[in-house]
């Protein structure tokens, strides 16, 4: 077996899980961290895997795509979701985690191995020979960035990202706000988030004040950069009509206020953020207001009249190729096959996401050291299908998906017909094939 190093760029979800599947199957690895000799304006540590968005994995319902994605990886012997199963805290039916821990927890396993070598320095160039996995984020520097631009070809894309304020779980009021999931579903029985209900009068004044806040400037020209329509902050969301909060983030389906046994008129749902339960994060409320402007606006929500902010919103660049037109289903430039792409700035937008394209470019990457020829997922299968999509989109106007059923291989119409309007079996059905599908892959593997 060649002793050949691989260079893994960025120690994020998907660099530590490229970087510890390429150590787990023998090779050596060295993988380049920036942090804390360059920063980010989004990261607050120099962990590996540090959550800089929400502290949620998405759901864990059974029959899910998100839920599929995960299974896939528990099976193949994720590192990072292992991670996050041993630090999760309640969060409903999504796979929530303690951030502080579960970075933690990464950090100790990828510092830890034997062949994992870590540098702490900014790479600034893409390595001109070997193996290179380049797993930088969606937040790669400015100077990587541009070397990446030269090798691809193609010019750099954006569009903004933001993060959700976090409050102390002391600064909020329960005589209004009160614990529920929505529909009193969770994994666990207990009542998972935090809710704050909204009257109408109390809607329409909140919305006014997210209208009016006065909010950060964009680093880039706004025609230059579209939002990513999955991630919208609050203040673009509302600029599309006065009820679009309230059947999006706030919407307060299947939460009945035990103040009046009915929905309220809107709901804003907190998180629990870590296994000590003393800060919560407001779900969907990802902003880029001024930081004045998000105490004021944010203490009009019922219950958190006295909010205390651990943190507050804020909005980012984020950076990724155009996969479709630079990628193979494995992850490899199609004009030099020794460089893979993983994580956001390959394409794809969402942790579990990150996780999948690092395993995927990391056992890959061990294939085309092997001098065997890589072999995407099938088909089938999440990991196949998120492959699948990167790497086969339309061009033109392409944008980082999440995983969902769109992007995994439809029935077909005697089956649907079979099924008939039952979504929850046309689903089971989908996954049914996916782990059917995984499971052979796996046997020829042996």
């Amino acid at each position: 077996m060649t002793r050949e190093t691989i260079n893994v760029l960025g120690g994020g979800l998907a660099g530590s899980e490229a970087a510890w599947q390429i150590a787990q199957a023998g090779f050596d690895v060295t993988l380049y961290e920036m942090r804390p000799v360059a920063t980010t304006p989004a990261h607050q540590t120099d962990r590996f895997g540090e959550l800089v968005c929400s502290n949620s994995l998405k759901s864990e319902t059974e029959n899910s795509a998100p839920w599929l994605l995960k299974n896939e990886l528990r099976k193949l012997g994720s590192m990072v979701l292992e991670v996050a199963d041993e630090y999760r805290v309640p969060g409903g039916q999504a796979l929530t985690v303690d951030r502080v821990l579960f970075a933690e927890g990464i950090t100790k396993r990828v510092t830890e191995h034997p062949r994992i070598h870590i540098v702490r320095e900014e790479v600034k160039t893409v390595p001109a020979e070997g193996t290179v996995i380049i797993a930088s984020g969606p937040l790669t520097s400015d100077a990587l960035a541009k070397d990446i631009a030269r090798i691809t070809g193609s010019e750099r894309l954006y569009f903004y990202d933001a993060i959700s304020p976090i409050v102390e779980a002391d600064s909020i009021n329960y005589d209004v706000a009160f614990r529920a999931s929505r529909y009193g579903k969770s994994m666990d029985g207990t009542d998972d988030y935090v809710n704050c209900p909204f009257n109408k009068e109390e809607y329409n004044r909140f919305v006014d004040a997210v209208l009016a806040a006065e909010v950060y400037e964009p680093h880039i020209p706004e025609d230059a950069t579209p939002f990513f329509e999955a991630c919208l902050p609050v203040e673009e969301i509302a600029r599309r009509g006065r009820d679009t909060l309230r059947f999006g983030p706030m919407k307060p389906t299947g939460l009945d206020d035990p103040r009046s046994g009915r929905w309220a008129y809107a709901v804003v749902q907190l998180r629990q953020e870590n296994l000590r339960a003393d800060s919560y994060n407001l779900v969907g409320f990802q902003n880029h207001m001024r930081f004045a402007e998000q105490a004021r606006v944010m203490r009009l929500i019922p219950g958190l009249e006295n909010a205390k902010f651990v943190r507050y919103g804020q909005i980012h660049r984020n950076t990724y190729i155009n996969a479709p037109s630079l990628l193979t289903d494995t992850l490899q430039l199609r004009n030099d096959r020794r460089v893979f792409f993983a994580g956001q700035i390959s394409g794809v937008e969402g942790y579990v996401e990150s996780i999948a394209t690092g395993f995927m470019a990391g056992i890959h990457a061990v294939s085309f050291l092997r001098g065997e020829q890589p072999r995407a997922l099938p088909r089938a299968t999440a990991l196949g299908s998120l492959c699948h999509y990167i790497s086969g989109a339309e061009a033109k106007n392409y944008q980082p998906a999440n995983i969902t059923f769109d992007l995994l291989p439809h029935l077909d119409e005697e089956t649907k017909k079979k099924l008939k309007r039952d979504k929850h079996a046309r689903h089971a059905e989908v996954c049914r094939r996916g782990q059917e599908a995984l499971e052979e892959y796996r046997a020829a593997k042996v």
